[in-house]
């Protein structure tokens, strides 16, 4: 059995989960996410919870198990909290805006980068003085919000030289000498 898929979701207040062929919808305070199934498995909910069930013991049975009870809890969490990513503009020069669903990105090239975010994605880019800028994503659907984050991270991946680029806050770079150390 799968460690992951035999695990139980709790169904939180405010939160529910219907079932219809092969749907699993959620529908929550933040918003509302649905996922299909496949695969054979079985999806029930009952007295405030949601259990998932494969029907047989095949490779791609016991696959699919764990990764459809994975996805249906990011929906049960996402639309009951939400999730939240903060990106950070390391480089002289750097600078993000945003107006309504439009982020406005200076990134050192030769031409101001937009990117148009879906309005189930909210976005707020702040810049203070001596600090680098930041930007928020926040979203109910945890699969589209590492998406965006990293289209927008690839636009300018840290570099291990000076450390400069886009990166996750709190992420570890690992650095490298220059020549110069290489020389003594």
């Amino acid at each position: 059995m799968s460690r992951i898929g035999k695990l139980p979701i709790h169904i939180p207040a405010g939160v529910t989960v219907t079932v219809k062929d092969d749907t699993v919808s959620v529908k929550g305070p933040k918003g509302e996410l649905s996922q299909t199934i496949t695969g054979g498995i079985a999806v029930n909910v009952d007295n405030g919870t949601v259990t998932v069930t494969r029907p047989d013991d095949m490779k791609a049975s016991r696959a699919l198990h764990g990764l459809y009870r994975a996805l249906i809890h990011n929906m049960v969490v996402g639309v009951s909290e939400g999730y939240k990513k903060e990106l950070e503009l390391v480089g002289v020069g750097y600078r993000a805006e945003h107006n309504g669903q439009v982020l406005k990105l200076s990134l050192g090239y030769s031409h101001e980068i937009y990117i148009k975010l879906p309005k189930e994605v909210k976005v707020e880019a702040k810049s203070e003085r001596n600090k680098n800028p930041l930007i928020t994503l926040e979203s109910c659907d945890k699969e589209l919000l590492g998406l965006i984050c990293a289209k927008i991270r690839s636009l300018r991946k840290p570099e291990p030289y000076k450390g400069k680029g886009i990166k996750f806050v709190g992420e570890y770079i690992r650095r490298k000498s220059g020549k110069s150390a290489a020389a003594k």
